[in-house]
């Protein structure tokens, strides 16, 4: 089949990419008796010398998205998953350097926690739970690798984390007007589901590389001691003070996005039932929500965490 070249067109090709998405692959590394996991959902996006295949159906600088599928299983065994950045390291480097039609790779990862189940008849506690495993439901950790064949730029994060305070929260003082009915709480339950992204300031590689592995477990830990100290007069409050923790104590970090909803929990109305409900019974609404989001910043750095964290 023979192809032309599209004529000159007043319609152009703007910015594009392409790829395979959601790769789940579980690699098991095997210490003995003692099994360790990685469970990642890897998706890859390539752009870069792309025009001829959107303007004419030519293939010539395609690498097929079932390729880079083979890619993620094949780097699983060849370079083992140390922890989800690195991993996404190796795979943006190998696209962008073997290939001369892909000038930008960025790899986005999910990664799902499992945590071991301890055996009765165990010889020790180093035996417990060599082999089997629960999965772990309290967040899921996200990173994105970008690499343009020159610089790096890894932003990592977690969502679905849900914390709660019973106590040491209000709110009151806000503005109202003729729609405001919210009555001023002076001790009210604070909940959210946190959704955080942070962005390292590794970029190249003549510096040092993160503990990818501690850093993430640290940043966790940093919010939700921030989340547990706060004495709580709103949501951004507390939101900027858990980015801060992050940023003082971790200076591999120079930024920090939150998409945090108000997770609203109401006193539950028990008078009709001749009943006191002293801060005891409370109904947990789902919707509407209160939604706050705010990036927090090292002093003098740029923000370049998207706002809307649905794109990374």
């Amino acid at each position: 089949m023979t192809t032309h070249s599209s004529p000159a067109r007043p319609v152009v090709l703007g910015r594009n990419q392409y790829g395979k998405a959601e790769n789940r692959v579980v690699r098991i590394t095997r210490d003995g008796t003692t099994h360790h996991i990685k469970d990642l959902n890897v998706s890859v996006a390539l752009s870069g010398d792309m025009e001829e295949v959107h303007y004419s159906g030519s293939n010539a600088h395609v690498l097929p998205t079932d390729t880079t599928k083979n890619t993620v299983f094949a780097f699983a065994k060849e370079h083992g998953i140390e922890s989800a950045e690195q991993f996404g390291i190796h795979l943006a480097r190998h696209f962008v350097t073997s290939q001369d039609s892909i000038h930008r790779a960025r790899i986005r990862i999910e990664e799902y926690a499992w945590e071991r189940i301890g055996t009765a008849d165990a010889d020790s506690a180093a035996d417990q739970g060599g082999h089997s495993f629960v999965r772990k439901g309290q967040e899921t950790r996200l990173t994105q690798i970008t690499y343009d064949g020159e610089s790096w730029e890894v932003v990592s994060g977690l969502k679905n984390l849900t914390v709660m305070n019973s106590t040491d929260s209000e709110f009151w003082g806000y503005v109202k007007d003729k729609y405001t009915t919210l009555k001023e709480d002076y001790d009210r339950i604070l909940a959210t589901d946190v959704s955080a992204r942070w962005r390292f300031n590794w970029t190249d590689d003549e510096q040092q590389t993160p503990h990818w592995e501690k850093s993430y477990e640290q940043a966790k830990q940093h919010m939700l001691q921030a989340f547990a100290e706060t004495y709580s007069l709103s949501l951004q409050q507390t939101l900027y003070q858990m980015g801060a923790r992050i940023i003082d104590n971790l200076g591999e970090i120079d930024e920090v996005r939150f998409s945090l909803p108000n997770k609203h929990h109401f006193l539950a109305d028990l008078e009709p039932f001749g009943l006191k409900n002293d801060r005891e019974v409370y109904y947990a609404a789902d919707r509407p929500y209160g939604l706050i989001e705010a990036t927090v910043l090292r002093d003098g750095c740029e923000a370049r965490i998207p706002v809307d964290l649905t794109n990374l």
